[in-house]
């Protein structure tokens, strides 16, 4: 069955599958980049990797609205449950089995605080196994060696990279990650929204493709299908 990955814009993606709709990082109002092609009754899920604005975004009006879980850790659950959302806690290594699959939230090196300035535990990436294809959000993050670690014991199919730098790591150490996540395909992300993280979009294919791997660069709204 085809996993169809449609890019919002910014980090936010929809995950679509034969029966569940996820939604990751879904910085949708206020985001200049952002295209909606999904169904609000089509979420199943939500996944947020750290409390900054541009990936907490709208999850929590969503989940108001709609009832679908927010998947966070611990601290930012909480939080959006304050909100009004509905919300599960996990933390860094933490399983879900899930009706999709399953989703594991692992380390990611950044900052976490909510838009009005609370702490939001820890930041994460993702790891989803949507029907026995992995893919892996890096979240916010620099190159760190816990990548090499998700490489050797989870194995992702593809793996969505920030590369705009300024917060997180930039193409070259997006490339250097991709081969330590033994990934053979890669999304880039969080670039081009904001002047602090413009890139030569240009160049971005020739990185990659250097050390083998296919940059699969999508303009918002656009989407891939996995076999």
């Amino acid at each position: 069955m085809a996993i169809n990955i449609n890019y919002i814009g910014h980090s936010a993606f929809f995950v679509k599958s034969k029966n569940s709709g996820i939604l990751i990082d879904p910085f949708i109002t206020g985001n200049p980049k952002a295209i909606c092609k999904f169904k609000k009754e089509d979420i199943t899920h939500i996944f947020v990797t750290h409390g900054h604005g541009d990936h907490l975004g709208d999850a929590i009006p969503i989940s108001k609205a709609t009832k679908t879980p927010i998947f966070a850790i611990f601290e930012l659950a909480n939080y959006c449950m304050q909100k009004g959302a509905v919300a599960n806690g996990v933390n860094i290594g933490g399983k879900l089995e899930l009706p999709f699959g399953c989703a594991r939230f692992l380390p990611a090196f950044h900052s976490s605080s909510t838009p009005d300035g609370i702490y939001a535990g820890m930041p994460a990436s993702v790891l989803l196994d949507v029907d026995g294809i992995k893919i892996y959000h890096a979240g916010d993050t620099c190159l760190n060696s816990e990548m090499k670690t998700v490489g050797e014991i989870y194995k992702p199919d593809i793996a969505m990279l920030p590369v705009g730098s300024c917060y997180t790591m930039d193409v070259e150490d997006a490339v250097v990650a991709a081969k330590w996540l033994g990934v053979k395909k890669v999304i880039p992300m969080h670039y081009d929204t904001f002047d602090a993280i413009k890139v030569d979009v240009a160049k971005m294919p020739e990185a990659f493709e250097s050390q083998n791997i296919e940059c699969v660069i999508l303009n918002s709204g656009e989407s891939i299908e996995l076999q």
